[in-house]
C-alpha cells in the first residue's frame, strides 16, 4: 500500500507531466507519473507524430525513461487526461507494457480536478501474458 502522501506527489507529478504533452493531432494530452519500487518517480507524457503509429503514450514514456535511469521495478502510476467526467484508464498497450515489469502495480486513475480512483493492474489486465509465459521448458 502506498503512502497517502507519496499518492499526493503521484497525482501532482502526472498533471505537471500532462501539461507538458505534444498532442496537436488528437489535443488529448496526457500525463503519468511512475512510482519505483526505491521511491523515485519518473514522469512520462504523450507525444504524438505526424505519422500516428509513432506516437507515444504517457504512461510508456514514463516506463521507457524509467529503465533509461536504470529502474526495473515499479510499484504504483498515477494517470491523468483533461476528462473531467470519469476516470481513464491506460490503453492496452500500456497495460502490456507495465504488466512486463510485474503484475503487482497500483493504479492511480486521475481526474483534472485532483481526485483520483485506486486499481490494480491486474484489475485492469487479467489473465495477462507476462514474461514467464515465454519460459522454456
Amino acid at each position: 500500500m502506498t503512502d497517502p502522501a507519496v499518492v499526493q506527489q503521484l497525482v501532482s507529478q502526472c498533471m505537471e507531466a500532462r501539461g507538458r504533452a505534444y498532442c496537436p493531432y488528437s489535443r488529448f494530452p496526457v500525463g503519468a507519473a511512475l512510482l519505483t519500487k526505491q521511491g523515485a518517480i519518473v514522469t512520462g507524457c504523450n507525444v504524438e507524430n505526424a505519422s500516428y503509429g509513432l506516437s507515444m503514450c504517457a504512461e510508456r514514456t514514463a516506463v521507457q525513461r524509467a529503465v533509461a535511469e536504470g529502474y526495473r521495478e515499479f510499484t504504483a502510476i498515477a494517470v491523468t487526461c483533461d476528462i473531467a467526467e470519469s476516470y481513464v484508464g491506460p490503453c492496452g498497450a500500456c497495460r502490456q507494457v507495465l504488466r512486463e515489469f510485474g503484475e503487482d502495480l497500483e493504479v492511480y486513475l486521475t481526474k483534472p480536478s485532483g481526485s483520483y480512483m485506486k486499481t490494480s493492474l491486474l484489475e485492469l489486465l487479467p489473465m495477462s501474458f507476462s514474461p514467464a509465459h515465454l519460459a522454456q521448458p
